[in-house]
């Protein structure tokens, strides 16, 4: 039997389709390449300190960006160490002392913890200034006298490299700028 030119034209047609499609990887591993590399780039220029609703820092044009250190927040209400309550600012400001007391000992906790001295090659200890730092995030409408107390407090237990944390007005993210004593 004789088939028609049509049907012909559909045999043709399906027989060109039907062959298995194939799928270019490298051109897929590529852009997931790029992606990757573009992720890893980018990801490492954002350090955002944690933050709570609790806390309004204030703002400031500071440039330097924010290190990895012991965190000391301080609201109005109460005073975190990395999230541990210490004391309420009740208590702290009703004492006559000038050092606080739960801050000392829990900052001498945190000194034991973290070792002190780092070993250079030629096996000589050198002083790691990072290890006796902290970032102190308090709130702007603290009382100075507070913030005294606490700088003083800090200071006593070792940690002199204090940084206080600020909103950036340029671009409203949380960066540190360093405080010296």
């Amino acid at each position: 039997m004789k088939k028609s030119a049509r049907a012909m034209r559909m045999e043709r047609h399906h027989r060109r389709m039907a062959k298995d499609s194939k799928l270019s990887l490298v051109s897929l591993m590529d852009i997931f390449t790029i992606l990757v590399f573009f992720l890893m780039l980018n990801a490492s220029d954002v350090q955002v300190l944690q933050n709570s609703k609790s806390v309004v820092l204030p703002e400031s044009t500071a440039k330097q960006a924010a290190t990895e250190t012991l965190v000391l927040m301080v609201n109005n209400n109460e005073l975190l160490l990395q999230g541990r309550k210490l004391a309420t600012v009740a208590a702290i400001m009703a004492r006559p002392e000038e050092l606080i007391p739960e801050l000392t000992a829990e900052l001498a906790y945190q000194g034991t913890k973290a070792p002190t001295a780092a070993v250079d090659e030629q096996g000589s200890t050198q002083e790691n200034p990072t290890d006796k730092a902290i970032t102190i995030m308090g709130d702007k409408d603290i009382p100075y006298a507070l913030l005294k107390r606490i700088m003083q407090t800090c200071a006593q237990a070792g940690f002199t490299n204090i940084s206080l944390a600020v909103e950036s007005i340029e671009n409203k993210a949380s960066t540190g700028a360093e405080v010296t004593q």
